[in-house]
């Protein structure tokens, strides 16, 4: 049955050829009353990474400044969000990176179980010198940094889910977007609601990202609160990259949800 939230959604029309900058037209942020149908909807949780600490990692934290936002949710919104997500009939998906620790947990033996076990990456074609080059130069001077390095592959090379986001036993676990889609099609599922990390890169782009999902015809949303981005020296003051990757989720595929309405309308 239906149930009916607040929801937001952004008016990306009408252009004002009259004004200096036409699209100040548009209407922009708005919000109304729009249906779920809770039998056809999943709430998934990506890449909540447990990172470490500055102290164990300084490096990481140098390229990577949305890990102390992202820790801040995983401690203080999550744990309640999560209990009332695992006390309701919505199903829960947690996606997770292929270099992480998932085939000691129970949840991605049943995906496997359901799915089979996909291949990770990409064909790639042959390097030849000058990217080698182009490559070395941005892993030096655009992300992460030769000083950094070190750091981030430790981190990386023991990557596991943050403590308040690790899956409960019959909980499924996903690591490519071909396994989501088989357990959507399982399930009957054609919307997920996305919280994790971030909203303009790997909620975007990651294997189980929105772009690949929305390809599928599956309707992706998110909700803002349980959301970081990947900000820059331009943006970081006011978060406007997150501001961006909600614009984007909803221009491209869905909407954007309060965790309160959420809890509120659609949990309960």
């Amino acid at each position: 049955m239906e149930k009916m939230i607040p929801t937001w959604y952004y008016q990306q029309f009408d252009a004002d050829y009259s004004s200096e900058f036409p699209g100040e037209g548009y209407g922009g942020w708005k919000n109304t009353s729009l249906p779920i149908n809770p039998d056809k909807t999943a709430i998934v949780l990506m890449h909540a990474w447990d990172t470490g600490t500055i102290e164990q990692y300084p490096g990481w934290f140098r390229a990577v400044e949305y890990i102390p936002r992202a820790t801040h949710i995983c401690d203080n919104l999550l744990p309640h969000f999560l209990k009332k997500v695992r006390s309701s009939n919505i199903r829960l998906i947690h996606i997770a990176s292929s270099n992480q620790i998932v085939n000691d947990y129970p949840g991605y033996a049943k995906t496997l179980e359901i799915c089979g076990e996909d291949t990770f990456g990409y064909e790639r074609v042959e390097e030849d010198e000058t990217i080698k080059k182009l490559n070395y130069f941005r892993g030096e001077n655009v992300f992460v940094g030769s000083h950094n390095k070190e750091d981030v592959a430790r981190g990386m090379k023991h990557l596991d889910f943050y403590p308040t986001a690790r899956p409960l036993d019959n909980e499924e676990i996903v690591c490519t977007s071909e396994q989501l889609l088989n357990l959507c099609k399982k399930y009957g599922i054609n919307h997920l609601i996305y919280t994790g990390f971030a909203i303009n890169m790997c909620l975007t782009v990651s294997p189980g990202g929105f772009v690949d999902m929305s390809r599928y015809g599956i309707m992706c949303s998110a909700i803002k609160e349980l959301v970081t981005a990947v900000e820059n020296k331009e943006s970081c003051r006011n978060e406007a990259n997150k501001n961006y990757g909600l614009w984007y989720i909803a221009i491209l595929s869905g909407f954007v949800y309060e965790m309160g309405d959420i809890e509120k309308y659609l949990l309960d």
